[in-house]
């Protein structure tokens, strides 16, 4: 080989890496797409996870009226909403939590389901089950959950509906005893 050549190549080099350096620095335009990536891998990861089908029962007072069109905030007028969660180990409290947020889509408001749901505070703090007894311990510390029978009523019956669609719940049980209190 001849010197000239043996010269050239570092030249090449050096100036090759001082290139890439240049063109191929990172720079703050380069983040969000970094970031969509990772969004989306999260999202990818999220969509994989097997869901089940569970149901939140709201309330239609169309469907619990008497001969006279009274309201009679009965069991009557509890409606069944399907929602698709991720499967897990508590879907019982997974279910009660979603039922709490009270996220009703258009079309079901258009069709007369409604809620009180969410209480400003009320939160599922546990769950326990034994013999097919499920006792549910909330947090109310802005007392959302005391008022009139009839509300009190609908409020118990959208839980305990919820949670007795898991064949294991025979009984619901809130905890502490001022809740739900009319």
């Amino acid at each position: 080989m001849s010197k000239k050549f043996l010269i050239f190549i570092p030249i090449v080099i050096v100036t090759g890496i001082v290139v890439c350096l240049t063109v191929f620095q990172p720079d703050e335009a380069l983040t969000p797409s970094i970031n969509s990536f990772k969004e989306f891998g999260n999202e990818l990861e999220k969509a994989e996870k097997p869901l089940q089908t569970i149901k939140l029962y709201y309330y239609n007072p169309d469907l619990d009226k008497d001969e006279t069109d009274n309201v009679l905030c009965s069991k009557k007028g509890l409606v069944a909403v399907e929602r698709k969660i991720p499967v897990t180990k508590t879907p019982i409290q997974d279910a009660i939590k979603l039922l709490l947020l009270g996220e009703l889509t258009n079309e079901e408001k258009d069709q007369g389901v409604t809620t009180e749901y969410p209480l400003t505070g009320l939160s599922l703090k546990g769950a326990s089950l034994k013999e097919g007894i499920l006792t549910l311990e909330f947090n109310d510390p802005n007392n959302k959950t005391v008022g009139g029978s009839c509300r009190i009523g609908i409020l118990w019956f959208q839980i305990e509906a919820t949670a007795k669609q898991f064949p294991q719940i025979q009984e619901v049980k809130f905890m502490s005893e001022e809740l739900f209190q009319p």
